[in-house]
This record gives C-alpha cells, sequence and structure tokens, in this order.
C-alpha cells in the first residue's frame, strides 16, 4: 500500500503549488514511510508516499513510460502482473520490478479498459499527457482507500487522494471514490466497470455447494498474496477466518520455500523460513486463548501482544483520526487492530495477510440468524460486500496503513467472491445441526477434504463467530461504553438532533465519537463520505452492533 494525492487541471500556478502539494502529501506519510516522489505535468500534478513491498529497490513513484507521456500513481498490490507482462509488445521496455508499473503500459495498448485486466487490490491515478486525459480508479470491493474532491473556488479542478486528511482543507465536497469504478476526464463520467453476475441482490443463485471448489479458490487467493519482497506474516485472531487464512498460507509458503534454494530466490531476497502469526487482546482474552492453540497447532512463529484499557482509551482519539470515520463497530475493533500494526512494524514486517470479508460474503454475523428467507439472507450479503468499503476494508486498512503495514485480504478475492457469491443461499443459512459460515467450516473439514492432515484443530474450526471487538475481551466494548457516559450527558445527548442532522448519534457512544471526529475534520464537507451502519432493526436485531447484543451469542465461549 501506498499514499498517493493529485490534482487535475489546477487553476493557478501549479509549480508555485507544488510546496503546498508535498504539504499535504506529507499527511499520508504514514502510508508510505520508504519514499516520497512529485510529477508536474502542466498544470496537473501527482504526489507519492511510497510503502515498498515488491521491487523494493527500483519501484519509486510517480512512474512513467519512456518519453514520460503517461504519469502513474498506484496504491495497491498487482498479483497477475507477471502473467500481463507476457501480453504486452514485446519489445515493451520496463523501468522497475515494480508490479504496479504494469497498469501504465497495459493502459498504452488497451486505454482504461486496463481495470479489467487487473487481478489485485489498488487505487491509481493516471494521466495521459498526449490526450491531456486523466483516469482514475479503485479496485472492485474499495480494498485500498481512495477520495475525490472538488473546490467550488475552481470547479474545473479534481483532486484525488488516498485519505480525507489531504483533501479537507481544499475542498468543500469530499466523497468516496466508488470501488469498482474508473473517472475518465474526456466525459467527466465515473462508470462502474466491475460487474460479477451476483451483484443485483434480487437475482437469487441456485448454485449446489462444492466444497472442494470452494476450498480450493480460497487457497489460489492466499498463494498469490504471499507476492512479496519482504517479511511478512498472518493477522490471528483465533477464530475461523483469520485462522484458516494462517494454515492455508502456513502451507503455501511451506512450498515456497521448498522452491527457494536456501530460502532465497533469484533476487537474492531472503524469505522466512516459517510463518509469523501475530495476535492481541486483553490478558486472557477469548481470541488470545484461541490464537495461542492454534498457533501451535500450525507451527508458526507466534507473536502475543496484549493492552490495557487505558491504553485502548488513550488510542482511540488516533485511530479516529486515522479511520476518518465516526461508525461505532468500526472504531470499536479498529483500536486493537492498530495498536498491533504498531508492533509488528516495530519488528520489521511489513505485510500481513488477513481475514475481512467471510463474514460479509457468508452470513457469518451473528445478526444473519435472524433473517426471514433465504433471499433476505442474500440479499443482505450483497449489501454489507457493497458496503465493505466502508467499514471493515476501510478498518483493515487504514488501521494497519497508519503504521505503513500492508493488509492483504484473500477472502475478497474476485475469483472467490464470484465462487462464494453465487452459492445457493439455503446452503448458508443457519438450521439444525448447521451454525453460521457452516459450508466454509465444512469445506475444510477432514471429512470433506479427505487430508489426514487437519487444516484446523475442530475447537477452532467449529468455533463460534466472535468479532473481533468482542474477542479481543469482553471489558473492551463496556469500558468504550462506560467512558462516553463519564464524557456525555444526557442532556447532550437529547439535543444531538440539533447539532448533527445527518447520522445522529442515539447512544453516548455514538456522540463521544462524533465529537471527537468534528474535533479532526470540522468542515461539513468531511461526512459525505462516512456512512454508518446499524444491525437490521427490521429483523429485529438490538441497535448495538456487537455481537454479544445478538441473543444467539454464546458467552461462555
Amino acid at each position: 500500500m501506498c499514499g498517493i494525492f493529485a490534482v487535475f487541471n489546477y487553476p493557478d500556478d501549479v509549480h508555485a503549488f507544488r510546496r503546498r502539494a508535498l504539504l499535504l502529501s506529507k499527511r499520508l506519510r504514514h502510508r508510505g514511510p520508504d519514499w516520497s516522489g512529485c510529477k508536474i505535468s502542466g498544470n496537473n500534478i501527482l504526489c507519492h508516499e511510497r510503502l515498498a513491498i515488491v521491487g523494493v529497490d527500483s519501484g519509486a513513484q510517480p512512474l512513467t513510460n519512456e518519453d514520460e507521456t503517461i504519469i502513474l500513481a498506484v496504491n495497491g498490490e498487482i498479483y497477475n502482473h507477471k502473467t500481463l507482462r507476457k501480453q504486452l509488445r514485446p519489445d515493451t521496455h520496463f523501468k522497475t520490478q515494480s508490479d504496479c508499473e504494469i497498469i501504465l503500459h497495459l493502459y498504452s495498448e488497451i486505454g482504461k479498459d486496463v481495470v479489467n485486466h487487473l487481478d489485485g487490490m489498488f487505487s491509481f491515478v493516471l494521466l495521459d499527457t498526449n490526450r491531456n486525459r486523466f483516469i482514475a480508479a479503485r479496485d472492485p470491493i474499495g480494498i485500498t482507500s481512495l477520495y475525490q474532491g472538488w473546490s467550488s473556488s475552481s470547479p474545473d479542478t479534481v483532486y484525488f487522494s488516498s485519505e480525507l486528511k489531504a483533501l479537507n482543507e481544499e475542498c468543500d465536497k469530499i466523497i468516496l471514490f466508488p470501488p469498482g469504478h474508473i473517472y475518465d476526464s474526456l466525459t467527466g463520467e465515473t462508470t462502474r466497470y466491475y460487474k460479477p453476475s451476483w451483484w443485483d441482490g434480487e437475482v437469487i443463485p441456485k448454485n449446489p455447494i462444492n466444497y472442494t471448489y470452494l476450498r480450493e479458490s480460497l487457497e489460489n487467493a492466499v498463494r498469490k498474496r504471499l507476492m512479496s519482497d519482504v517479511p511478512y506474516g498472518v493477522l490471528l485472531s483465533g477464530g475461523l477466518d483469520s485462522s484458516l487464512i494462517a494454515s492455508i498460507a502456513t502451507r503455501e509458503a511451506a512450498k515456497l520455500a521448498a522452491t527457494q534454494n536456501g530460502f532465497e530466490d533469484d533476487r537474492g531476497v531472503t524469505t522466512w523460513q516459517k510463518l509469523h502469526s501475530f495476535s492481541i487482546g486483553l490478558p486472557g482474552s477469548p481470541d488470545l486463548i484461541a490464537a495461542r492453540s492454534v498457533a501451535e497447532f500450525l507451527d508458526t512463529i507466534h507473536h502475543e501482544f496484549t493492552f490495557t484499557l487505558q491504553e485502548g482509551l488513550d488510542a482511540v482519539h488516533d485511530v479516529i483520526h486515522h479511520l476518518e470515520t465516526y461508525d461505532v463497530t468500526t472504531i470499536r475493533a479498529s483500536t486493537p487492530m492498530y495498536l498491533l500494526s504498531r508492533k509488528i512494524k516495530a519488528m520489521g514486517v511489513k505485510m500481513v495477510l488477513s481475514g475481512e470479508g467471510s463474514d460479509e460474503i457468508l452470513g457469518g454475523y451473528l445478526y444473519f440468524h435472524a433473517a426471514p428467507s433465504a433471499a433476505d439472507f442474500h440479499k443482505e450479503t450483497v449489501s454489507r460486500v457493497k458496503k465493505l468499503h466502508t467499514a471493515d476494508c476501510l478498518r483493515a486498512n487504514k488501521s494497519t496503513m497508519a503504521w505503513g503495514l500492508e493488509a492483504r485480504v484473500p477472502f475478497l478475492d474476485k475469483t472467490f467472491l464470484d465462487v462464494a457469491m453465487s452459492i445457493d443461499p439455503e446452503e448458508k443459512l443457519f438450521k439444525e445441526g448447521r451454525m453460521e459460515k457452516y459450508i466454509l467450516r465444512k469445506a475444510f473439514d477432514v471429512s470433506t477434504t479427505g487430508d489426514v492432515r487437519p487444516y484446523l484443530p475442530e475447537s477452532v474450526l467449529w468455533r463460534q463467530k466472535e468479532q473481533f471487538s468482542d474477542g479481543v475481551g469482553y471489558s473492551w466494548i463496556d469500558t468504550l461504553k462506560e467512558t462516553a457516559e463519564q464524557h456525555v450527558t444526557d442532556e447532550q445527548l437529547a439535543n444531538a438532533a440539533n447539532v448533527w442532522a445527518k447520522d445522529t448519534p442515539t447512544s453516548k457512544e455514538a456522540y463521544w465519537y462524533r465529537e471527537q471526529f468534528e474535533s479532526w475534520f470540522p468542515e461539513e464537507a468531511c461526512t459525505d463520505s462516512v456512512e454508518r451502519w446499524i444491525p437490521r432493526a427490521d429483523w429485529g436485531c438490538p441497535e448495538d452492533p456487537s455481537g454479544r447484543a445478538q441473543a444467539v451469542h454464546n458467552a461462555a465461549i
């Protein structure tokens, strides 16, 4: 991951604006502490803050073609870049080993259709000086972050940034750039390029479950995400999703190491002989205990960290600054992840695999128990996947990138999405003898795989869903609520609608977060990019988004 900041069609002297642009780009340097770059062409400027993962010694950005008529700034990873290289003209000259350079050369051959050929997570801006054209695009689900802004004082100027904090003082209109879309200055339109068959939630799929296909598509997703020239690891909460990713990664890393003589690849990059896993929680928390058992089972080099309630509370204000949201459940879960990411980066690790997306795809959250029908269940999964960029993707991206750590999410692989989202929702429903995410668990159970070597201990493979903000220790959310009670009076909460007409807080915790958000981002335009999630009241769900608030939660686990 990296940080990008770009301004197209700047109305005044763009060279005089360079110093200001560099200062705004510097606000993103936590995303890319390894190098900074800036290119000006005409009245356009592109800035980049780099986190070097692939092509470490040669991938500085913005990238340019040989005659510098095309300029590119990218945040992300392109997993199929080697395959795409083979499809280019044989005389194509690459300046770097960066996986992202493929975008530039592919664009020069096929134009903006490049986005339909990329397999990865990305946000990018590209300037074609020959056509006086700039385009911007974001990956299908929004794993990477991207914002677009405008100023009423210069309506023809368009701003892009990886985070809100580089735009809020320059723009009076700011939006979250929509995932799976591309903007083209030639038309001034933003159009959706990602059009999978399952996108229309009204169309209920009827495909029967194929456990082998489901398992292999996830294994392939993990395998391609091990592309790295730097040390990497896995986030391990001890829940099903992160544990499965860790199990698959352990197997795939062993295969990779076996093909590298002395654990060194043909470019001299040394790999870790064993997979490193990382977990965090309050002392004695459910997640720490479960993660420890998984790490022992998988024989990873495990790093277990604890935090105190006070350390968590002290971090909340900074977490809101990095997240750029006031959504309750996102802040609850992001704070431990933010603290863990700092510990991981201090160890010299730059990339981790994480388990986000599974619960949205497979209806794993406990409130899905209340779905009235299979059709309603499916519609909700589609809705949740479409909104991932406002919630779990936002959390995973910004909590880790606050410390220059990249999180990769195999569950959001395009192929795995197509497989899992096309399964008949009757297969996903909670039923007698079937717990949440039954089909995923069954796909990796020895009774299905026939493998004498289990992927996970049964106690973990069949462990009930525990939301991360719960699993780090039940007293974490309780303490947040108690602290909010101390900061917000009954009178303030009763008057909340007069203070905020949009997303009016309905709890003291939500009020407390909203106050802190506006201390960082007081501009009215900043709330347009925020989306708050509340469980389905029409399904009889309580307003509190905690998994513990659901009636089916087993507090003894």
